[in-house]
């Protein structure tokens, strides 16, 4: 049974996607329209009817994130693995097999900014669940085994993530460009703070942050608007509480020389490397213009990067950069890996691309094919109930709008050469970069100096 569903499921995606994707390319795309509504107790809740297929996801989004855990990096993100875990009404084995039952899991994402509660189904399964969504957010109950067993098990995850450096750099990253500030805090948190999290801090936690002005709840698919809201409005209608004071101060990063952060993994046969600085926000008038200069020089696999360090030299499998993007702040990272004898040279080249595309800049035959490619990938994006669903919710947090999507094409097409060279300027740094570095220190520590102060860690020690 549980197969015929998924098979089903798969089905009528695919048909979608393929009917989405003709229509795509015949007009030009808009965001489809959505209601939002806020209901008493200052739930937001935004609406998007999309029939083509008979599923619906659901958006939940608490905006507390691990920017809220202060000192205990983690925090937020264990409090909504833990949500999970039993309510005043479905223990964790039923709320695992409901969602099982009907060929569906609910899924649990903690971020810097937020954190989320998800989950698609067939349009008639809804109403089975989504009493269990209205208790893990407003009556989750945190049995005290289960969450230290989740403890346990992510303690064990932190160690073996120090293995793969992939899997950390962007925490190492943060950190050394953010310090202390809220945005430095790793997701995950770091093995001495998920250990010091008692019961008290999660439900202390929960109850500050988990409140109904605090929630977003975005809902995409096949149903009507009007019976929607008012089985929500119905739903959470007994959920009240204070909302929460407690604030956290977002800042932009303080960048004001080169430095160089240097983890040693004794061990490492090649070096993994981060080289960026100062972003933009998420709401950044130029973010479009910003992606599609980054589609040029790091964002697609013919990038300049990819060519100079993967294909033309051979000194790494992969090379890309990217906008890492907040509410308040934002980062540029160019992003590789290479053997260790090669690091510098990798790292050389690195800077050469990001040198020419300041100096050379971009002519009007890359930048019309980097145009083409990007709206190329824009339309599918919003394909799915899921993307859908997430876009507005998170249109909250971040707070830009539709009117990113529906004015996106025209944004691109009158993107000049010109104006290029502003945003390279402006928004691609060169100077006061910053440098982190995971591989063997013993063989990298001498040359590493040449890009600035060198601070060093070892990636078996706790924490960021």
């Amino acid at each position: 049974m549980k197969s015929l569903i998924l098979i089903r499921l798969v089905f009528v995606i695919l048909i979608s996607f393929l009917t989405l994707n003709i229509n795509a390319q015949n007009k030009t795309f808009s965001f489809p329209k959505y209601e939002k509504v806020l209901l008493p107790n200052g739930i937001t809740l935004y609406l998007l009817e999309n029939n083509k297929v008979p599923l619906i996801t659901v958006s939940t989004l608490i905006k507390a994130g691990s920017v809220n855990d202060g000192s205990l990096s983690g925090l937020a993100f264990l409090t909504n693995e833990s949500i999970l875990f039993g309510t005043k009404s479905f223990s964790k084995s039923t709320i695992e097999e409901s969602f099982e039952q009907i060929g569906s899991s609910i899924n649990v994402t903690g971020e810097l900014e937020f954190s989320t509660i998800r989950f698609t189904l067939m349009k008639d399964k809804l109403d089975s669940v989504l009493p269990i969504l209205k208790e893990v957010i407003s009556s989750a109950t945190f049995p005290k085994e289960e969450v230290e067993k989740r403890k346990q098990r992510l303690i064990a995850e932190l160690k073996q993530y120090k293995e793969r450096p992939k899997s950390v750099i962007g925490y190492y990253f943060n950190k050394f460009v953010y310090g202390d500030q809220p945005y430095g805090n790793p997701v995950l948190g770091s093995s001495s703070t998920i250990e010091k999290i008692s019961d008290k801090e999660i439900k202390d936690f929960y109850l500050n942050f988990y409140t109904p002005s605090n929630t977003v709840i975005a809902v995409s698919g096949d149903f009507k608007s009007a019976e929607m809201k008012s089985k929500i409005i119905s739903l959470f209608s007994d959920w009240t509480s204070n909302s929460s004071s407690v604030k956290v101060e977002l800042k932009d990063a303080e960048i004001n020389n080169s430095r160089v952060l240097l983890i040693n993994k004794e061990d490492a046969n090649e070096t993994m490397f981060y080289i960026g600085g100062r972003g933009v926000p998420m709401n950044h008038p130029d973010y479009t213009a910003i992606q599609v200069v980054n589609t040029i020089l790091g964002g697609r696999f013919t990038s300049w990067l990819n060519d100079e360090l993967r294909v033309n030299s051979g000194l790494t499998y992969g090379a890309n950069s990217a906008f890492r993007s907040y509410s308040k702040s934002g980062l540029f990272i160019i992003s590789s890996f290479t053997q260790t004898t090669t690091t510098f040279e990798a790292i050389d080249l690195a800077l050469e691309v990001i040198d020419r595309l300041h100096t050379k800049g971009v002519d009007e035959k890359t930048l019309q094919s980097a145009k083409n490619y990007i709206k190329g990938q824009f339309p599918p994006r919003f394909e799915t109930n899921s993307y859908l669903a997430s876009f507005l919710s998170e249109m909250a947090v971040y707070g830009y709008d539709e009117n990113y999507v529906n004015s996106f094409e025209k944004n691109v097409d009158q993107l000049t050469t010109d104006k290029v060279k502003e945003v390279i300027s402006k928004y691609f740094p060169k100077n006061n970069l910053q440098f982190v570095l995971i591989g063997k220190a013993s063989e990298l520590r001498e040359k590493a100096t040449k890009y600035g102060k060198v601070f060093e860690k070892d990636i078996k020690s706790d924490g960021y």
